[in-house]
């Protein structure tokens, strides 16, 4: 028996230009990017999971299309994350203007891609889970935010193992700690303030009013 999604889940993209076109924006972004980083061995790692993410979604494009809105979200995390790559995040100009212009003790980049990345992909998620799992509700909701969380802890995990593993001397330029202790439970919480943040929006844009 097919679900069929709540009317507040978008179709499935059908703009083929649009998606090309989007795919083509991060390509060139990601070659700017290459060029002459900050720190190549970390640049590589950085771009580790980004490419597995952009290949899993060509190579499931076919079985699986996610909504031209979720494409446009997913883009815009990645081209963040390529900036922080290319500079390291805790080098990237911007954050650097944050740091001075808000009077800010580190550079806060990482945290705002921390905080993108629950903002921009806790829809994209929503999509998949109502469309693959046929979530409805609370749980429509409950299961993006937390998968957010789970995703940005297992990552947190990931790059500390990477680090040690592949290249200890990256360790602090890879993890992007700037001495923080609590860096890795702050972009969590950072993620999945995002994503609850991005689930109250999207319940606050498809509510129906209610009839009188």
């Amino acid at each position: 028996m097919r679900v069929e999604p709540p009317e507040d889940l978008p179709s499935p993209s059908r703009r083929p230009r649009l998606l090309l076109g989007l795919l083509v924006w991060y390509g060139v972004i990601w070659i700017i990017a290459a060029i002459d980083p900050v720190d190549r061995k970390d640049w590589m790692l950085e771009n580790l999971l980004a490419v597995a993410l952009v290949t899993v979604l060509i190579a499931s494009n076919r079985r699986f299309r996610f909504s031209s809105l979720s494409y446009i979200l997913i883009t815009a995390f990645l081209t963040l994350h390529a900036i922080g790559a290319h500079y390291t995040y805790a080098q990237v100009p911007l954050g650097f203007w944050l740091q001075e212009t808000l009077n800010l003790g580190r550079n806060h980049f990482d945290r705002v891609v921390h905080f993108s990345f629950g903002l921009l992909l806790a829809f994209p998620l929503r999509e998949l889970f109502v469309r693959k799992a046929g979530l409805r509700g609370f749980w429509s909701v409950y299961f993006p935010a937390s998968g957010v969380l789970a995703m940005s802890g297992f990552f947190e995990i990931v790059e500390a193992w990477v680090a040690q593993v592949v290249s200890p001397e990256l360790g602090t330029a890879y993890l992007g700690t700037q001495g923080d202790e609590w860096d890795a439970q702050k972009d969590m919480t950072l993620a999945f303030t995002g994503a609850l943040l991005a689930m109250l929006v999207n319940r606050l844009l498809t509510k129906k009013p209610r009839r009188q």
